[in-house]
């Protein structure tokens, strides 16, 4: 033992020599030295490690992205593999701005807490919106969140189970991403100040960069050798092409519309001398009611499907033609927006809104010229004044009152929202307390989707034909509420009729209903929303809703045939009597020779067509003028103010503050 002692005690001293020795100043040299040329390596291999890990995130990121927002795993593969789409572009985008992020918050992957789920529920919200209204998600789809939220309550009633599940999803998403984030904040390294102001140094001119080639309105060299090639005539495509996050930024600056080629005062000035001509006024000025009835279609038009009795007798009798409407099962408020102002949602960026994007300043419209003819304008709906701006829309197109929720008495309901009937009856008990012509307009609401089954209990509908039970239900609902329709205009034209005063009454359906279950089944179309750039008889099958224009003093009248709604102006005052410089004198003709202005198609009274009209160098004249006027009064210089639209009042700055009486 003593022995074993001794040894270990012999191999102590020897080690602590050895240890005293190579801790003495050639070692310590050594060991610097060594250091000085192994740092720059270590430091370039987690660089490179670093950056290799960023990237992938980012890829599985993007590729996450598209599987959602495609649906189909194959087609997501294809867009990073073929080359002239940017898949690669937007993975180093989202690199470059992980980065930067990182870099703000102090910590490396940090970023991604932010930046994943924002990605991944803007994608899941595009998918929806695309899969039930058929268009991409836009950055101005967020002006009306708000009305979304409003409708929430619809939707939960079709889906109670599925708004269950969703809102648990997302409360556990959030409570799961808050915990992570607390987790990796603690045991995640700090980066150091250098290594903070590097990322910033990387990502700042790379991101600032990029914002400056996404104006799609400007050509730019970059942009073109990147592979993103702004599509903005047919976002479809666009968003298939360039990608989710690309083509969604490439409409950010969709608010700023670029003036039509060729667009000049000495154009305004040779447009307006070829149209111009003094406003004609009838003896008698007959009143106008017009009624735009939401979601109203004629559900026989199925095939293969029998609904008994007939919902839509009445309508069907007095039908003067049809309204192709530039929407399908939603986006109300351009349907209006046409159908008030005569200007063309053709000639606007694809997927703007122009109630919340563009009408700014006091617009021309019918409400504004049949008010500086005498008239007493209102507008009637019963459901909240801010809901797609309606309030100031109305104020800056004319109107001297609007009647929405807040100013209207409660109304009866029939279902879950006010019914037409009850909106008919104080449309008519404000027409027989008026001393003044009237111009009244009007947005129906109970027609509004969705359509869940026993939504009213009385229906009386049998619907026979290849559905099955959830698509006959919803569309006994949605026959029971075109009926109701229906029923309600048949009231008004009675009691129209019995009036000593001329009265017009126009009414129209703004859209098709978000009926796609019901419309693949049966085989009336082939998915769930229309096709945008569909050819002329698909177009017309999937946008075509009624369309009554009738006078107690002359009846219906028959035989307009399909028309866009930016020309209801002109039927109403052609058959009112009166004569306006743009809206009978520009417009008029224009209807005569080509009666449908669609963003992807014009079409001509005899039913020729020409598709991606707006691509080409060889527009029709009348056409080119309406355009360039449009523009002129919406955001250019008004040149054409003074001599067609001399009803809208002095200049904008003039009318600013102005606002509709609300009730």
């Amino acid at each position: 033992m003593s022995e074993a002692r001794a040894i270990g005690r012999d191999r102590g001293v020897f080690l602590s020599r050895v240890s005293w020795r190579a801790e003495g100043p050639g070692f310590s040299r050594w060991v610097v030295a060594n250091r000085a040329r192994s740092g720059p390596t270590r430091h370039l291999l987690r660089v490179v490690g670093s950056t290799f890990l960023t990237l992938l995130v980012s890829a599985l990121l993007v590729f996450a992205v598209e599987l959602i927002v495609r649906g189909s795993f194959e087609q997501t593969v294809q867009f990073f593999q073929q080359p002239y789409r940017p898949g690669w572009t937007t993975i180093v985008l989202f690199a470059l701005l992980i980065i930067f992020l990182d870099a703000l918050l102090g910590r490396p992957y940090q970023a991604l807490f932010i930046i994943a789920p924002i990605a991944l529920a803007l994608a899941f919200v595009g998918s929806q919106k695309a899969h039930y209204l058929g268009d991409p998600l836009y950055p101005t789809d967020f002006l009306y969140a708000r009305q979304i939220v409003e409708i929430m309550p619809l939707l939960v009633r079709q889906r109670p189970l599925d708004a269950i599940l969703y809102a648990g999803a997302a409360l556990a998403t959030v409570t799961l991403l808050v915990a992570a984030w607390r987790s990796c904040r603690r045991r995640a390294r700090a980066l150091s100040i250098r290594g903070r102001l590097t990322r910033l140094a990387i990502a700042l001119p790379a991101l600032a960069f990029f914002i400056s080639i996404m104006d799609y309105a400007t050509y730019s060299w970059a942009r073109d050798r990147l592979q993103i090639i702004p599509i903005m005539w047919d976002q479809k495509e666009n968003y298939n092409s360039n990608g989710f996050a690309l083509a969604f930024a490439l409409n950010v600056p969709m608010a700023n519309v670029a003036a039509p080629k060729g667009y000049s005062k000495e154009a305004i000035e040779a447009a307006v001398s070829d149209w111009f001509g003094p406003v004609v006024a009838p003896a008698e000025r007959p009143d106008i009611i017009m009624i735009m009835s939401e979601s109203f279609w004629d559900p026989t038009r199925l095939p293969g499907v029998t609904i008994s009795p007939d919902p839509m007798p009445n309508i069907r009798s007095l039908q003067s033609g049809h309204v192709l409407s530039p929407e399908f099962g939603g986006m109300t408020a351009n349907v209006e927006f046409e159908a008030l102002t005569g200007f063309s949602n053709a000639f606007l960026p694809y997927g703007s809104i122009p109630y919340q994007q563009y009408v700014r300043r006091p617009l021309p419209s019918l409400a504004a010229f049949l008010k500086s003819q005498g008239y007493e304008t209102r507008a009637f709906h019963p459901y909240q004044g801010w809901f797609w701006n309606r309030t100031q829309v109305y104020s800056s197109l004319g109107f001297d009152r609007f009647l929405s929720e807040e100013a209207l008495p409660p109304l009866p309901k029939r279902g879950p929202l006010a019914s037409d009937d009850a909106l008919i009856d104080v449309i008519i008990g404000e027409a027989e307390r008026a001393d003044a012509p009237i111009f009244y307009f009007s947005v129906t609401l109970q027609g509004h989707g969705p359509y869940e089954a026993n939504r009213y209990p009385d229906a009386g509908f049998r619907v026979e034909g290849p559905l099955n039970d959830a698509n006959r239900d919803s569309l006994v609902t949605y026959a029971t509420g075109v009926a109701d329709a229906d029923r309600s205009l048949a009231k008004l034209i009675d009691w129209a009729s019995r009036r000593e005063r001329p009265t017009i009454i126009a009414f129209f359906g703004d859209h098709l209903p978000p009926l796609g279950p019901v419309f693949v089944e049966t085989g009336y179309m082939g998915g769930y929303v229309a096709d945008r750039s569909a050819p002329a008889p698909q177009l017309a099958r999937e946008h075509e809703t009624p369309l009554v224009l009738w006078s107690n003093r002359t009846g219906p009248i028959h035989e307009i045939g399909t028309t866009s709604p930016a020309y209801l102006p002109t039927l109403l005052l052609r058959t009112a009597g009166f004569q306006h410089p743009f809206y009978t004198g520009l417009l008029g003709p224009l209807h005569d020779r080509i009666p449908v202005v669609d963003r992807n198609m014009l079409i001509t009274a005899d039913g020729s067509a020409t598709p991606q009209w707006a691509r080409s160098e060889d527009v029709d004249p009348r056409v080119r003028d309406y355009r360039f006027i449009q523009y002129d009064m919406m955001f250019g210089e008004e040149r054409a103010r003074s001599l067609l639209f001399p009803e809208i009042g002095p200049a904008p700055s003039a009318a600013a503050g102005a606002v509709v009486q609300p009730g």
